[in-house]
């Protein structure tokens, strides 16, 4: 089919989205576009065009818009929007229900709602009636198994009768909110939106199960499509749910077939079946009233990789003979698997498009990220995935690397960030998380490496660990391997191994001796400055390390990027000056990390650790009670400062958990957090301590480039879940 509102072009188009899901928990609205700002911010438009893109999925939601009706709708940011991206030349794509219910006064179970969504499609057709693209219901199958079958989203029903008829609900609404814009636009398109997840099984006593489920995908493309007749395989189960056989043959006589299906693919949507209970937790035990088995993520089990974009878009292409697009590209993960994500979908749609199929699109989603997807928008916890901007700054949004992949995409240039070169997780044996099914496929790590100085160093170990789980090649150095601080080795380690970035945790880190120790300079800035010079010289990246000691407590407040140092120690005079160094040499490519008071999972070396134990074996810990601080957990260190690294960030960032503590009150707080006596920790002045290098009274840390870390309550809490107890005894 060729369609002129959506010529098919030499070229794959990058579409693009903001996550605008309203959807409805019991009594309470759960809004998307509140939380990521992107209602406040008209000129995000203009980033988003920027990208190149083609077309944006415009939210214009009637929960939001019209609440009460189209008479009092509220029309002040979509007429700004509209305006906005005419005069961008991006054409929208208007969304008017995004995983939602409706306002107060309907539901999906409400026989009234197709009236109500197309009298609200009506109002925005008639406001704009140059808007040619409609998704008047985004993931209308997906949305009926949370609200209906799965009891997640109002009206929260489990059972089929409910999930059935929520879903024939919405197309219905589909149905007539397309014939409400078309009598304002003719040429108006359906762009059809949902996720076609994928169901196999570990053999043949389930797999009436995973038919089922693989029929059940396509239910609402089929009844838009007018497929579902008396010979569909679940025409009865339709009938026996509750739906009307005249609804049915309703949509059969008068079908309104997508012009573009718009796939949603998401790793988490592929599924596996599974009787062999023995091999799970109890909590992913369950059943169909006939069989007891396992609903698992596809790719945590299954040997064979997941089929992804290619096996979702090739199967819509041949069922159906109709253009299709990517509508959603999101993966909540770090930032080289999120990389990584995008770009395989865009190379599956090219090489689709290669073979002759009619693949319009992919589309950037959750431009701005997303809050609480993790509790599948059922709690307000403010947990946050940034997307190709981190709004987290509080002010502008900050572009992460996904952001320059999607410019890339959009303007025809070939993606170069040298992350992308490596294999998702998905792709990788560590992603099994049980006995694998089937023989095993896995593709080794590959690409450029990361040099990690400091191999004998908490952090120098931990930056290796973390590599090894995100899939980035890496070398980690010894003295040996690389003097950080004598340029011909340096010269030397960076020609031999041609890194495309290099962490330096190398350094003296002995406060005290460093009072009177020539070594600290030498390790602490003559070995920095060195070491950012000679890659300043070679385009290589490199993050190094700094601390809270380079302040003088003298504020009374958290201190951020922007506070002038004054240190009062020897150690923190060599961090304040390798700094100041550091950037003059590099300062484009140079990321410098402040932080403090670190405790992890994987030594014994630190205050959390050692405090700990000593209490476990009934001794008294005793702690500074007049020093405040901002402790930091290794691994949200390590995985935020990575983020970071392949963002091409430069400058000094903050990095500590959210929280100022005392030494002692961080003491009480792990104690109490392991259910040991806090009452063991004894707070004494820092002068009592034995200290020789003078410390800040108070050094927190705070951000105002942005609040990227937990906070220290929930560092704690995974430090207990993660550290080895050997550790503690």
């Amino acid at each position: 089919m060729q369609d002129p509102s959506f010529p098919r072009s030499r070229d794959l188009r990058l579409w693009a989205g903001a996550e605008c899901t309203v959807n409805r928990v019991g009594d309470a609205w759960l809004d998307q576009a509140r939380y990521n700002g992107f209602e406040d911010r008209i000129e995000d438009l203009d980033r988003l065009a920027a990208l190149g893109i083609e077309r944006l999925r415009l939210p214009l939601i009637w929960e939001r818009v019209a609440p009460d009706g189209p008479a009092t709708a509220n029309w002040s940011w979509p007429d700004r929007a509209v305006k906005r991206l005419r005069e961008l030349g991006v054409r929208p794509i208007a969304g008017l229900v995004h995983h939602g219910s409706g306002p107060p006064q309907t539901s999906l179970t409400d026989a009234r709602f197709p009236e109500l969504l197309a009298e609200y499609a009506a109002a925005v057709a008639q406001r704009f009636p140059d808007i040619d693209a409609y998704t008047p219901i985004n993931e209308p199958l997906t949305t009926a198994r949370f609200s209906g079958l799965y009891g997640v989203w109002y009206p929260h029903g489990r059972d089929d009768r409910t999930f059935v008829r929520c879903l024939l609900t919405e197309i219905q609404a589909t149905v007539l909110a397309m014939r409400a814009v078309r009598r304002v636009n003719p040429q108006a398109m359906l762009v059809q939106t949902d996720d076609l997840g994928y169901t196999t099984v570990s053999g043949p006593q389930l797999q009436e199960q995973a038919d089922f489920e693989n029929h059940r995908r396509w239910l609402g493309y089929d009844l838009l499509c007018g497929r579902v007749t008396r010979e569909h395989p679940l025409w009865d189960y339709l009938v026996r749910s509750g739906i009307g056989e005249g609804e049915l043959q309703a949509l059969v006589d008068e079908p309104c077939p997508p012009d573009i299906l718009g796939i949603n693919s998401y790793i988490t949507s592929e599924r596996f079946l599974d009787d062999r209970l023995e091999l799970y937790p109890p909590h992913l035990h369950g059943g169909n009233g006939r069989h007891r088995y396992a609903d698992v993520e596809t790719a945590r089990v299954h040997g064979a990789h997941i089929g992804g974009f290619a096996a979702r878009l090739r199967e819509a292409c041949e069922r159906y003979e109709r253009p299709v697009a990517i509508t959603e590209v999101h993966l909540g993960c770090t930032r080289e698997e999120q990389l990584r994500w995008l770009h395989q979908a865009w190379q599956s749609a090219q090489k689709l498009r290669g073979e002759g199929l009619d693949v319009r699109a992919v589309t950037v989603w959750a431009a701005y990220g997303t809050f609480d997807w993790d509790s599948l928008v059922t709690r307000e916890q403010g947990h946050y995935e940034p997307g190709l901007w981190d709004i987290r700054g509080g002010g502008t949004p900050r572009p992460t690397a996904l952001a320059h992949l999607a410019a890339d995409l959009g303007h025809g240039r070939e993606p170069k960030h040298p992350v992308l070169a490596g294999p998702g997780w998905w792709q990788r044996e560590l992603r099994l998380l049980y006995p694998h099914h089937g023989d095993l496929d896995s593709l080794e790590v590959i690409g450029q490496p990361v040099l990690i100085t400091g191999a004998t160093g908490t952090l120098g170990r931990a930056y290796a660990r973390m590599c090894d789980v995100r899939g980035l090649p890496y070398k980690l150095l010894t003295r040996q391997d690389m003097d950080i601080a004598d340029p011909a080795s340096v010269a030397a380690a960076l020609d031999r191994w041609q890194p495309w970035a290099v962490i330096n945790t190398a350094g003296y880190v002995r406060v005290d001796d460093a009072e009177n120790d020539p070594r600290n300079w030498r390790e602490n800035v003559d070995g920095p400055v060195v070491l950012a010079a000679e890659c300043a010289r070679r385009g290589i990246r490199i993050m190094s390390f700094s601390s809270d000691l380079v302040f003088d407590g003298d504020k009374n407040a958290p201190y951020v990027e922007t506070d002038e140092p004054r240190p009062l120690c020897a150690y923190g005079r060599t961090k304040a000056e390798a700094e100041q160094r550091l950037l003059a040499v590099a300062a484009d490519t140079s990321l410098v990390i402040r932080t403090a008071a670190f405790f992890g999972p994987w030594d014994r070396h630190n205050f959390v650790t050692q405090a700990l134990a000593a209490i476990r074996r009934g001794e008294r810990w005793h702690a500074a009670a007049d020093q405040w601080v901002s402790p930091t957990y290794v691994p949200d260190l390590v995985r935020t400062s990575l983020d970071l690294l392949i963002d091409g960030e430069h400058g000094i960032w903050h990095l500590a958990n959210r929280g100022a503590v005392s030494w002692e009150q961080l003491a009480r707080m792990a104690a109490e957090a392991a259910g040991l006596d806090h009452n063991m920790v004894q707070g004494r002045p820092g002068a009592e301590l034995g200290w020789v290098a003078c410390r800040p009274r108070f050094s927190a840390l705070d951000s105002e480039k942005g609040v990227l870390m937990p906070t220290l309550e929930d560092g704690l809490v995974r430090y207990l879940d993660e550290v080895d107890t050997a550790l503690l005894e």
